[in-house]
């Protein structure tokens, strides 16, 4: 498929850089505009299984990742005095299953494509004017271009999306719950285990692996709490307002959290929309089919949109107005299962009443 096609590709993540893995390939001229000065690094690890290991063998990668692979070996419920009340011993993982490092796997995909894809950091979209056989974009630095196509992969808080579809509060789906995630430095826990604790509709975990380890802090409030996404200072204040007088190792965690240059803190939600495309614009991951990190596979499921947009180019050759359709229509029912299986899972993950937690301490549970 040579032609000499512009596309550009909003967002440098895992749906970004697949996206412009696949389009390169095809022979369109790439370029992917990423507001962060440079890849955005952290996060906890990715899961790699099904339909992804299938796809990072097509893209050449299977045995970097295979190399390069982590895993719990084992879960412990803990109680406030610390205490494991259920230890579950975890079988090693089969070859169509890996977790690894969620900087380790972008380096992967950005080295696939850093020779061949023009890359412009510190920018963001600012406007989209469609026009008949182009898109003419503006950017924030006061640039213009014209693309053939638009690829929003630019988040759960996509600019694409706003710009091009309406505002956020149309499509996210707020799920009752909040989370927050540093990744500190040394072990915090024995390397390979995994501890949970939980108070009726709080919880903390940790999870250390090759010589860190994620904190992760979620919470279930009685309403939902109005916030600033870019507000760092106000998010940091709500974490230490919900985390307070939490017993085990709260105290510790709550300054590892308050701390971290690795802060997170987003809320639950999944974003639904009946279309993923307008025109000659589309959406790839979070953007368009958020699931939400409870259904532990964000990173996984960007691979997949970003490789059934590409199949689908491939199906109807490079046809995008057929390829948009069919990407709609084929991808649909799998993000459909993904969301609903996250859904069932956030339960799970917190337990609203000390009976729940009481349970699921002495039983553990199943992923």
């Amino acid at each position: 498929m040579e032609h000499n096609k512009k596309v550009l590709v909003s967002g440098a993540s895992f749906a970004g850089l697949t996206t412009a893995y696949w389009m390169n390939k095809m022979g369109y001229k790439v370029t992917v505009v990423e507001i962060g000065n440079h890849l955005k690094m952290g996060g906890t690890p990715v899961d790699i299984k099904d339909e992804t290991v299938n796809i990072v063998k097509r893209m050449g990668i299977f045995e970097q990742i295979k190399a390069q692979r982590i895993g719990p070996e084992k879960w412990e419920f803990k109680n406030a005095d610390d205490v494991s009340e259920k230890t579950v011993f975890l079988e090693k993982q089969p070859d169509n299953e890996f977790e690894i490092e969620r900087d380790i796997l972008l380096n992967m995909l950005f080295d696939l494509v850093k020779e061949d894809v023009n890359f412009i950091f510190n920018n963001s979209i600012t406007s989209l004017n469609e026009k008949k056989d182009c898109i003419e974009v503006a950017f924030k630095d006061g640039s213009q271009s014209q693309f053939e196509l638009v690829f929003g992969c630019d988040g759960i808080h996509s600019a694409v999306r706003r710009i091009c579809f309406g505002e956020e509060s149309e499509y996210a789906r707020f799920l009752g719950q909040y989370f927050c995630v540093v990744i500190a430095k040394g072990s915090l826990v024995e390397a390979g285990t995994y501890h949970m604790y939980a108070e009726p509709n709080k919880g903390l975990a940790l999870y250390a692996y090759n010589n860190k380890t994620d904190i992760i802090f979620t919470f279930r409030p009685e309403k939902e709490i109005l916030y600033d996404y870019r507000d760092q200072e106000q998010m940091k204040q709500i974490v230490q307002e919900q985390i307070e007088n939490m017993s085990w190792r709260a105290t510790e965690l709550k300054e590892e959290l308050l701390n971290s240059e690795s802060f997170y803190f987003d809320k639950f939600c999944q974003i639904k929309m009946s279309s993923w495309t307008k025109g000659r614009v589309a959406l790839v991951g979070d953007a368009g089919y958020c699931a939400s990190p409870a259904a532990g596979m964000g990173g996984s499921l960007a691979i997949i949109g970003a490789t059934a947009l590409a199949d689908a180019f491939e199906k109807y050759n490079g046809n995008f107005e057929l390829a948009f359709e069919g990407y709609n229509r084929e991808f649909r029912p799998f993000t459909e299962e993904v969301q609903a299986d996250a859904v069932e899972m956030l339960d799970k993950l917190l337990p609203a009443t000390q009976e729940e937690i009481d349970l699921r301490n002495k039983n553990g549970f199943e992923f």
